[in-house]
């Protein structure tokens, strides 16, 4: 009994704290206000430039765990800006938000930017529902692959090519050799499988909200948001901030989970930091790559 009597005044006492307490601490620890963390998706997926590393999961994984394993948060948001990438990076980060929101059982709100398209679109996917602008440019479920050719300009120059391989196909697609049709048709397979992949996981996150064709709605082409609703690729039109408040309330916070940072300010190297950024002439290929994707959509 006299243990019982100690535990209640304990907790009259932790109670009596935290009210005295209440009026300076910050919004999201007291405990009846609604709390929704954001994590910023942007940039492109998996491509590096000088200054900018990839959207990879290695880059936004801790920041994804922090968001969903925020105590009392009622949803978690996602603001998306990105014209795609690599698939597989894509598919990894919407796999690991659908872990998440499983392993906590919070909602995923998914608000998209200038773009979400291609593997940004596939991201998108990953949430339970898809608020966009009506100048957000979304879709583009597909698959693409560019490449040059050099053998005139090669033999302009009067070079010589020496390449030494172990296996018939080792250098397919080689851009320094004449285009082979099987090679091309090679690569269009791999292609189609991956295209096959994207749309299964489209149909398998938006379900029966889809609207239109799938000739049109699979074919690589993109909408602006009203038409994207149309075609059930997108929810509503909305902006964080408005969507939350009316969704949460007047008094609902929003703290923006960034990428861990050292005691420094500087944010804590990923596996991918660690890896070689190669020379300055690669660099700049990455940094056009990147340019190139961005430009597809007018940006």
């Amino acid at each position: 009994m006299a243990d019982q009597t100690r535990t209640e005044h304990l907790r009259q006492l932790l109670a009596s704290a935290h009210q005295a307490l209440r009026p300076v601490l910050p919004k999201r620890l007291r405990g009846d206000t609604p709390v929704v963390p954001v994590v910023r998706l942007t940039g492109v997926i998996g491509v590096s430039t000088p200054l900018k590393a990839g959207l990879t999961l290695a880059t936004v994984a801790k920041s994804l765990e922090r968001a969903f394993a925020m105590r009392r948060a009622k949803a978690v948001a996602l603001v998306i800006n990105s014209p795609g990438g690599s698939p597989v990076q894509s598919h990894l980060i919407y796999r690991r938000i659908r872990a998440l929101a499983a392993e906590t059982s919070r909602p995923v709100i998914v608000f998209t930017e200038d773009v979400a398209a291609s593997g940004g679109y596939m991201i998108a996917c990953a949430g339970d529902e898809i608020v966009c602008d009506p100048s957000s440019i979304i879709g583009s479920i597909g698959v693409v692959g560019s490449s040059f050719g050099f053998t005139r300009l090669i033999d302009k120059l009067g070079i010589e090519r020496r390449l030494y391989t172990s296996g018939d196909n080792k250098a397919m697609l080689d851009p320094f050799l004449p285009e082979n049709p099987d090679d091309v048709e090679r690569l269009k397979a791999l292609q189609h499988d991956i295209h096959e992949d994207f749309i299964l996981l489209v149909k398998g996150s938006r379900g029966a909200r889809l609207k239109g064709p799938e000739k049109t709605v699979f074919s690589g082409e993109y909408w602006t948001g009203n038409k994207a609703i149309e075609l059930g690729l997108a929810d509503s039109i909305g902006d964080l901030r408005s969507t939350l408040r009316e969704r949460f309330g007047e008094n609902v916070v929003t703290p923006l989970i960034s990428p861990a940072r050292g005691w420094l300010g500087r944010v804590q190297p990923s596996v991918i930091d660690a890896l070689p950024r190669g020379d300055f002439a690669e660099q700049v290929i990455s940094a056009l790559e990147a340019r190139a994707l961005w430009a597809r959509y007018g940006l």
